[in-house]
Formats: C-alpha cells, sequence, structure tokens
C-alpha cells in the first residue's frame, strides 16, 4: 500500500469517527510522562472512550471532510482526540476529571451532536450528572407531587381518626 492510500485511509478513519461519535475532545497531552498517558488511555477504556493521537495535517482533511472545520483552529501542538460512541458526555468528564489531576493535560475544544464546542462548553458539559444521575433527578421530580398527595390523603385520614375517638 502506498504512503498516499495510507494517509486516504487514516482521514477516512477519523472522518468516520467524527461522525459516529456522540461526544469528541480535543486535547494537548504535551507534558504527559508515559504513565500518565498509560494512566489516561486506562481510565478513557473503562469510560468506553476511545483516545487515539492522529496528525494535525490529516485531521484538518477530515474536518473538512466532515464539515467541522471550525475545529480546525483547536488544531495546533500535539493532539489527541477522544472519541466516545455510546455516552455523549463520558470522553468530556473522563478528560476534565483528569486534567484537574494532571495540569499537563489541556483541553482544547469538542464535538457534540455535530456542533463544535469551545473549551468551556466542554469543561460545563463534563460538569453535568450522567445519564443515570439525571433519570434519578427527574426521578425524584416526578416522585413529589405524588408523595405530597399520598403525605396528605395520610394527614387527612389521621385527623378524622382524632375526632372520631
Amino acid at each position: 500500500m502506498s504512503v498516499r492510500e495510507e494517509k486516504v485511509q487514516i482521514v477516512n478513519e477519523i472522518v468516520e469517527k467524527l461522525q459516529n461519535s456522540k461526544g469528541t475532545v480535543v486535547t494537548d497531552y504535551r507534558g504527559l510522562n508515559v504513565a500518565q498517558v498509560t494512566e489516561l488511555r486506562k481510565k478513557c477504556r473503562e469510560a468506553g472512550v476511545e483516545f487515539k493521537v492522529y496528525k494535525n495535517t490529516m485531521t484538518r482533511r477530515a474536518t473538512a471532510e466532515a464539515g467541522l472545520s471550525e475545529l480546525d483552529a483547536a488544531l495546533t501542538g500535539p493532539t489527541a482526540i477522544a472519541f466516545s460512541s455510546e455516552d455523549e458526555i463520558a470522553a468530556a468528564k473522563v478528560l476534565s476529571d483528569f486534567a484537574k489531576a494532571n495540569e499537563a493535560l489541556e483541553i482544547k475544544g469538542g464535538v457534540m451532536e455535530g456542533k463544535v464546542l469551545s473549551v468551556d462548553e466542554v469543561k460545563a458539559i463534563a460538569s453535568l450528572p450522567n445519564r443515570e444521575g439525571l433519570l434519578s433527578m427527574l426521578l425524584s421530580v416526578l416522585q413529589a407531587p405524588i408523595r405530597n398527595f399520598a403525605l396528605a390523603v395520610k394527614a387527612v385520614g389521621d385527623q378524622k381518626e382524632g375526632q372520631e375517638a
């Protein structure tokens, strides 16, 4: 296989990952040692996130093909990209948590549902609770009126019993 064919294949791979990923985060990993990168990759794997390093020129070609050219501003210096195909916030959450503990990791931007995100937007998404947390909050909100009604009915019943006695 020629070098050109390999590059085309890599660009196509990046395009596919950008289009199929629910959440993508672009980072600068400069300053992380091998042990830290290994730990980061492990945490990403556990969360169902793929963390990969691509050349910026190939990534720029892929963003142009995928219609995400706004992301090119983040593609400077050593760049690693995290793709999450299952959970929208998994990549942002894992990388943001890791960046808090390791200042060398810098989040440069991201993509969610075809929209390019700024660093602040990625960090805001990372601070959201996960899907299960949001569902439990929703359930507690939905249960509150029913619980209050049940308590009111019980109080009325107790009051009637107190009057009869």
